[in-house]
């Protein structure tokens, strides 16, 4: 703690663990378990509960509680943990819940990720590298949230929901039902709309791997199978595809949940209009 700094109104519990060149402001208080990184900033009016790791680079801004008691009336008090990667921004008001005892436990959150003001992470989740919740955005517990993921403001996700890699959640969509990955939901509740194009692109997806996801999945939601009988034929079908192999895996993952698909009717946008890649 010798090259960090400590403001005099801030509280840090005895055994808590504080790295290299971590700025804590005033009014915050870490608890006994904390485990602060290197190069991190607390602002100010930070709050850090429970058996709690937040990882190198992070920049925490005021009024965040991270580390919560889950709210779940399954859990007993027992030990669980939240553990937070490197290089995340996490702004105002932004809560993050421990796991359940009896349960997953734990609740995990990846490098690079930015959660915009009072944005709720609760307990068991993973969330994945590079993700993005937007203001308000609320995600019950055991949701499983893939890499490059952007969810829009005010949306909410139901727990037990799982959102694929690249997948984009339009702001104030209520989502009940599996995100295919590089998919894009929207409206309440949150039905498919098509792929998220753009986020393909900024990730440096090739463009013929792009169209081979959009000829799949216009594949599989074409209503003449169920989705998931539909899965064998799309692989067979695009076998030297990485991108649609990782799609088929998700659709066939060993979950009751079903998927968000395109409204009854419309199908899946079928233009190459917006691929100017």
């Amino acid at each position: 703690m010798s090259s960090s700094s400590i403001h005099p109104t801030s509280i840090v519990e005895a055994g808590a663990k504080i790295g290299d060149r971590v700025t804590i402001g005033p009014f915050c208080h870490i608890g006994p378990e904390a485990v602060i990184g290197n190069d991190v900033t607390l602002l100010s009016h930070v709050v850090i509960m429970g058996a709690t790791t937040l990882g190198d680079g992070a920049k925490v801004y005021p009024n965040a509680i991270l580390g919560g008691d889950p709210q779940n009336t399954k859990h007993k008090g027992g030990h669980t943990t939240l553990v937070i990667g490197r290089n995340c921004t996490v702004r105002e008001g932004v809560t993050m819940n421990r796991g359940t005892d009896g349960s997953r436990g734990f609740t995990t959150v990846g490098d690079n990720c930015m959660f915009l003001a009072y944005s709720h992470v609760a307990h068991d989740c993973d969330i994945g590298d590079n993700v993005t919740f937007a203001n308000n955005v609320m995600i019950g517990g055991h949701v499983s949230v893939g890499n490059n993921v952007i969810i829009g403001g005010g949306a909410a996700l139901h727990q037990f929901v799982r959102v694929g890699h690249h997948a984009f959640v339009g702001g104030l969509a209520a989502v009940a039902l599996d995100v295919i990955p590089y998919g894009m939901v929207i409206g309440n509740h949150a039905y498919l709309g098509g792929l998220n194009i753009v986020g393909m692109k900024r990730s440096g997806m090739a463009r013929p791997e792009i169209h081979n996801l959009r000829r799949a999945v216009r594949m599989l939601f074409d209503r003449s199978k169920p989705v998931r009988n539909r899965a064998g034929d799309v692989r067979l079908a695009f076998s030297q595809s990485p991108a649609v192999a990782d799609l088929v895996d998700f659709i066939t993952a060993d979950t009751k949940r079903a998927f968000c698909t395109p409204p009854l009717g419309s199908g899946i946008e079928t233009s190459d209009s917006d691929d100017n890649s």
